[in-house]
This record gives structure tokens, C-alpha cells and sequence, in this order.
């Protein structure tokens, strides 16, 4: 596993809205190995390979990732905040941060009071973030409203392969399908790709809408984190069983093409890859949802990385999926008939 590029990726701040600073990354790591690289005026970034096929097979992940955003500073210099994306309130109270400015990164604590915790429902407009001002004025010389706050947590492995960090959603599908389009590369493939990071998935999904609708993709292949039900709390009769260290998951839903489900199957087999099945009453919850809708619709499989703690100050997966994902979609890919 590409280990330094996957650490690139997760050291940097991308609260939807700021993704600038992965797709920075993203550029740099694929230029060698995609015949164009083109972004777009939302910060989309899509990587292509063998843009001269007719069959174009769009690869999608999100570059932004939940997090905070200074919305007011007060009196005593602390900072307000809005919430981007589902963060839970709860676990922000005396957790260090790192807030994102136009001078370069500070660093905080948000403010821990017991009083905080006996709340039944902790909203963001709770939060105050301490970044050590004595003042408005002085805060005001280092911070401006709209700033990006993330918590200050670290890149670490973990027994048997595992390992975590704060965002692998989905950080880890952008570093996914950039591995497979170089795999499917050596292997010889021979069809359209168009691996794209997009924008705003946590918040409004436009960036892969946008992204779709230029692609005007053949199908798309969606990689996106989904639960684990090995941990407690999660109940398998919500979507299957799904844990952790047991490959990809594909999604059984009525947004999913069946034939592409079944090839992703075959693909898996032949590849040695072993895939869960989870399930889906409706909508995926994912730029799958947007990117079927765009243009005169579109074919979607979604391929999803097994997570632990999703949206939480730490979250955490195994490298056997990471690498897994990677095959299976590599070999999807390489093997591609037009008629499926």
C-alpha cells in the first residue's frame, strides 16, 4: 500500500467548502500516471486515463470531510462556530482543534465544562474554542470568520493491519480509486477513466452532480465508507453484517445496477477478493444518489470501505479492504466489455 500518499492525504484539512488543500495533493501524486488531469471552478479534481475511448467509467470519492467553521469571534476572543456536514456535538468539549487560516494553521481547545456534558442534545452554537486571544481584536488578527476547524488527532496503526485517523471518510475512496486507475494501468486497461475527487459530499453533493454531468459517464463506480456491525451499537438488521477486515462491500439497492453488481462479483472471484453485501432501502447517502440522477441518468455500483466510528474524533479500517477496493476496482477496469 502507497502508505506515503495516503498519509498526504490525511494530514491535510478539508471541511467541505475547503478542500483545496487534498486536491492540491491529488494533482500532485497523479500527474505522472493520468494522460490529463482537469479541475473544476467548485475544486472538483478528475484524473483521467485513455480519454479517447467512447466508454467513459467515472471513479468517484470525496475529497471534503465534517469539521467546524468560525462563524463569530467574541468579546473574550473565543470562537463561535457552524457545523459542516453531520458532526456530533458531544464529541467536541475539551478536544484540541486545528483551525485552518489564510496565515497558516492555529491551534485551540474547545472549551470542557461539565455542564456541557448534562445537555441532552450538545449543538455547535454551544461550542466556544479557546485559541489563547485575550481579546476580539487580537483574535481577529490571526482568525476570520468562515475559517476551518478540524480536531487535532493523529495517523496511527493498530494491531492486525488496522489503523486510524480523523476523515478516512472518505479520503480513503479518493486514495482508492486513484491506486486503481494506476493498477489498471499496468494491467492494460484500455477504456475511459475518470477518477474524480469531489467536493461537498458531506454538505450539498453538487461537486459530484457537476463532475457527472461533464464526464456524461458510461457508468460510474462510487466508493464511499459504509458501517461496520462488528462493534456495538450498530444492528445488522439496519443494512447486513459487515466487519471489518472482510473486503470491499457492494450495495444491494434500488439506486444500484444489478449487472454491475453481479460483473463487480465476478471481477472479485477472479482477483481472489473476497466482497460483503450490505443493503440499502432507498438512497445510498452518497454521490452515487446525485451522479444516477445527472444527465440522462446514469449506471451506478457503489463499492464501500468497511469503518468503525464514522464521524467520530477518530475513525478506523484495514488495510486488507483498503487493498482490496483497489484490486477489485482495478480489475473492473482491465477487463471491461461494453456489453455487460
Amino acid at each position: 500500500m502507497n502508505e506515503r500518499f495516503l498519509s498526504e492525504l490525511l494530514e491535510e484539512i478539508s471541511v467541505s467548502g475547503y478542500e483545496e488543500p487534498v486536491q492540491a495533493v491529488v494533482k500532485k501524486e497523479m500527474k505522472g500516471y493520468a494522460h490529463e488531469v482537469r479541475e473544476d471552478d467548485m475544486g472538483n479534481v478528475v484524473c483521467v486515463l485513455n480519454p479517447e475511448s467512447d466508454i467513459r467509467i467515472m471513479l468517484s470519492a470525496h475529497a471534503d470531510e465534517i469539521g467546524l467553521i468560525v462563524s463569530n469571534i467574541t468579546d473574550t476572543g473565543r470562537l463561535q462556530v457552524i457545523r459542516r456536514g453531520g458532526i456530533v456535538g458531544e464529541t467536541y468539549p475539551g478536544q484540541q482543534v486545528c483551525v485552518r487560516t489564510a496565515e497558516g494553521m492555529i491551534y485551540g481547545v474547545v472549551e470542557g465544562r461539565r455542564d456541557l456534558f448534562e445537555k441532552k442534545e450538545l449543538k455547535e452554537s454551544d461550542l466556544l474554542i479557546d485559541i489563547g486571544a485575550k481579546s476580539r481584536e487580537e483574535a481577529l488578527q490571526k482568525v476570520a470568520p468562515g475559517d476551518p476547524i478540524v480536531r487535532d488527532t493523529k495517523i496511527r496503526k493498530m494491531m492486525n493491519g488496522r489503523f486510524t485517523a480523523r476523515a478516512l471518510d472518505d479520503r480513503l475512496g479518493v486514495f482508492i480509486i486513484m491506486e486503481a486507475l494506476k493498477r489498471a494501468k499496468e494491467k492494460g486497461c484500455s477504456v475511459g477513466v475518470y477518477a474524480a475527487s469531489t467536493t461537498g459530499e458531506e454538505t450539498t453533493k453538487t461537486g459530484a452532480y457537476w463532475t457527472s454531468s461533464r464526464i456524461q459517464p458510461t457508468l460510474a463506480v462510487v466508493v464511499d465508507v459504509t458501517y461496520c456491525s462488528d462493534y456495538e451499537g450498530i444492528n445488522p438488521a439496519l443494512m447486513g453484517r459487515v466487519e471489518l477486515g472482510n473486503g470491499p462491500v457492494l450495495c444491494n439497492g434500488p439506486y444500484i445496477m444489478k449487472k454491475l453488481n453481479s460483473r463487480m462479483k465476478e471481477c472479485a472471484h477472479h482477483a481472489s477478493v473476497p466482497v460483503q453485501i450490505e443493503v440499502a432501502d432507498s438512497m445510498t447517502h452518497t454521490d452515487g444518489d446525485l451522479i444516477h440522477f445527472s444527465g440522462q441518468g446514469v449506471p451506478v455500483v457503489l463499492v464501500s470501505i468497511p469503518l468503525r466510528y464514522m464521524h467520530m474524533p477518530a475513525e478506523v479500517a484495514d488495510e486488507k479492504d483498503v487493498e482490496g477496493c483497489i484490486e477489485l476496482i482495478a480489475e473492473f477496469l482491465a477487463s471491461y466489455e461494453r456489453e455487460l
